[in-house]
């Protein structure tokens, strides 16, 4: 973990009352600037910096984000009507903070993106 991460400085405090779901690979907390009526983000405890940073050693922790995806689209209620997720990467793509994370976003309809 890296120590002037927010992320990292969120995974490390356990009783974060922002946190609403954590295992022990991830922690989900909803964004504070929500694209849409539900977003959450799926951080891993391990700080990765972004999609460069993986390698064959963090693909179980790349499918467990697609599984707490779902998790969370169940708990939400918005695993039926549909719901998108991003990983971005790099300053072009939006990416704020230096740690990778999964967006997912849904409870509304959403503009097509291609």
């Amino acid at each position: 973990m890296m120590a002037d991460c927010i992320f990292c400085n969120i995974v490390r405090d356990s009783t974060n009352e922002s946190i609403i779901y954590k295992d022990d690979k991830v922690v989900v907390i909803r964004d504070t600037n929500p694209q849409a009526r539900i977003h959450v983000l799926i951080i891993p405890n391990m700080h990765l910096n972004s999609l460069a940073y993986i390698g064959p050693g963090q693909v179980p922790i790349m499918g467990h984000l697609f599984v707490v995806a779902e998790e969370m689209a169940r708990r939400e209620g918005i695993a039926l009507s549909g719901y998108r997720t991003v990983l971005n990467q790099g300053s072009d793509s939006g990416q704020e903070i230096s740690h990778l994370h999964m967006h997912v976003i849904g409870g509304q309809p959403l503009a097509a993106i291609g």
